[in-house]
């Protein structure tokens, strides 16, 4: 009996201090966003380590850090909340609800990100929401009762912003949809008739090619796509995989600059009235903006943000001054 209690009496001298040891580890706690790039870095990298918890304190970033100042420029910030939202339909009501207090002008990103999540019940989110909201009520009931597009109602061809916002909800879930809707506008790129369409063209096809040429992921989606899409984006798609392969993206942009100088200099008088879009795809591609690094490094003033989404803002900073 002394020999089982000595040998009980020995077990616990070994065992108390590895339980005491076992305790699981205090959560750290990340740093706060300290600027946009951090925010960025974060943004790009989303997809591959999901936080959807720290959701709210990257749109109070977005918010503080002035990154969403103008929503023309907001696009892949809208659409990364959007995709966090629709890839967390059980948590986004709490996930919106911490995301209070916001300035009304950045109220705007919230909104627009519930309305573009495709949650199920995106409208029951959002009216809850709107005595947080009172500004912005017309632009809720917009939403709610009326008859303002969704994400995938939009049109890349009527505003070059949703590469934006589709760039933005890839980040966040790393899902094939929004990427397809990119890829469907690369036949804006063999349009011979109009400059804005072949710019928007241009531009989708080089931020597809720039992204594919850092992700392997995506370069892997791509090439899926590319074995059922639309007939008539096949040849644009695999030159898009071919410059992320080989990284010859210089040739994207040659060749994209070469079918604006065609297009204006052939085409009929009334076209000649949007040479500023020509300008502005000259102008684009020429200051590297959309070839910008995954950190969001912004050149003269456009948004250039993870990887090389332009958005229309890029064209309207670009334009002629009215003399």
């Amino acid at each position: 009996m002394r020999r089982v209690i000595a040998s009980l009496g020995l077990a616990l001298l070994v065992v108390l201090p590895a339980i005491a040891l076992a305790k699981p580890a205090k959560h750290k706690q990340p740093k706060p966003f300290q600027n946009a790039e951090e925010l960025l870095r974060w943004i790009n990298i989303y997809r591959m380590h999901p936080d959807p918890q720290r959701l709210p304190e990257a749109v109070k970033a977005m918010s503080s850090l002035g990154v969403t100042k103008d929503t023309d420029q907001s696009g892949v910030y809208i659409g990364f909340v959007a995709g966090v939202l629709g890839a967390n339909p059980r948590i986004a009501e709490d996930l919106v609800a911490k995301m209070f207090p916001l300035p009304p002008e950045n109220q705007v990103i919230v909104i627009k990100a519930i309305a573009y999540s495709g949650m199920p019940h995106w409208r029951d989110t959002m009216t809850k929401f709107v005595e947080r909201m009172p500004a912005r009520k017309v632009l809720i009931d917009r939403y709610v009762f009326g008859n303002k597009p969704t994400l995938t109602e939009l049109s890349i061809k009527d505003d070059s912003g949703v590469i934006d916002l589709n760039w933005g909800y890839y980040f966040a879930t790393g899902w094939e949809a929004p990427v397809r809707r990119i890829v469907a506008a690369l036949v804006l790129s063999l349009d011979k008739d109009k400059v804005d369409y072949l710019t928007i063209g241009a531009m989708a096809k080089w931020t597809l090619a720039q992204n594919a040429s850092r992700n392997d992921d995506l370069l892997t989606m791509l090439k899926k796509i590319s074995n059922d899409c639309d007939p008539k984006v096949r040849k644009p798609l695999e030159e898009v995989i071919d410059a992320a392969e080989t990284l010859e993206l210089a040739k994207l942009r040659k060749d994209a600059l070469a079918s604006i100088d065609e297009l204006k200099a052939k085409g009929p008088e009334n076209l000649r009235n949007y040479n500023w879009w020509g300008q502005a795809g000259q102008t684009v591609f020429a200051l590297g903006c959309v070839a910008a690094g995954v950190m969001g490094q912004v050149e003269a003033g456009i948004p250039c943000v993870v990887g090389g989404a332009a958005s229309t803002a890029a064209l309207k900073y670009l334009a002629p001054s009215s003399e």
